[in-house]
């Protein structure tokens, strides 16, 4: 049997994550050795080649895919593998969005993985129908994979509570962006075209949130957001072993979620 445990993490900075302890007194890099996923993959890294701390390149075992966006200290992912992928691709073919460095697509013998920082709509209208256009390029593009028999997984930060389980207080923030109907139907439409939240395979109730915001400790209150997310196709159902949320890791306003895959 072959076996991955997947992490994903919106770490708010590369560079500031680096220096904050992360887990039982351990720095990023010690935690990673330590936690041991199969696979890493980072969002809103806000590094480029050029900027990324001494040593987070070459953490022991891991090879490293790094995809910056091109404006700086902005958006960007990144991947750590056990496994090297059989082939790494940056973006999902889309000018307009790829620039922002907000994608890396792996592909391993038994699925292809897309670690991905979906934009946010929060600052203005002009942002959200951004965000928009990548959510829908993005569905077209994942409902093409599946159709041509692809596994698909999918991780990252989606910046949307789904439904009202998802966030601490949905009546005070259902004009928020990022609890707007218009972004919540485009789960519904991700859902639609077959792709499972993993988390809720395991976990019906509320409470259990990715994100809480820094200014207000909210994270001390547990008054969160659940924006994080695994989704994996229907040809991937049954391979799905866990889905956890890793609330105990800390360093970053969002916590890391996390895969069991087995085949």
């Amino acid at each position: 049997m072959t076996r991955y445990r997947i992490l994903s993490w919106n770490v708010n900075g590369l560079r500031a994550i680096a220096g904050k302890e992360i887990l039982d007194n351990k720095l990023f890099q010690d935690f990673l050795i330590h936690d041991n996923p199969d696979i890493c993959g980072l969002q809103e890294t806000k590094v480029d080649a050029k900027s990324l701390p001494p040593g987070l390149g070459r953490i022991g075992g891991y090879f490293f895919y790094l995809n910056p966006a091109e404006r700086k200290g902005y958006s960007g992912v990144a991947l750590y593998s056990r496994r090297e992928p059989e082939e790494i691709s940056y973006g999902f073919g889309h000018d307009e969005f790829d620039h922002e460095g907000r994608t890396i697509v792996a592909r391993y013998p038994e699925f292809t993985l897309y670690t991905i920082y979906f934009p946010n709509g929060g600052a203005s209208e002009e942002r959200l129908a951004f965000k928009l256009r990548f959510y829908d390029a993005f569905l077209n593009h994942v409902k093409e994979r599946s159709a041509a028999g692809e596994k698909i997984v999918i991780c990252g930060d989606v910046n949307t509570a789904h439904t009202s389980i998802d966030l601490a207080r949905p009546k005070e923030n259902e004009n928020v962006s990022g609890f707007l109907p218009v972004e919540r139907r485009w789960l519904d439409e991700l859902v639609q075209a077959g792709y499972i939240d993993t988390f809720r395979l395991f976990e019906s109730e509320g409470g259990h949130y990715t994100w809480w915001d820094y200014k207000t400790k909210a994270r001390s209150r547990n008054v969160g957001w659940r924006i994080d997310y695994f989704f994996v196709n229907e040809l991937m159902r049954n391979n799905v072993e866990a889905s956890l949320i890793r609330s105990d890791v800390m360093g970053s306003d969002h916590c890391p979620v996390e895969l069991v895959l087995s085949f």
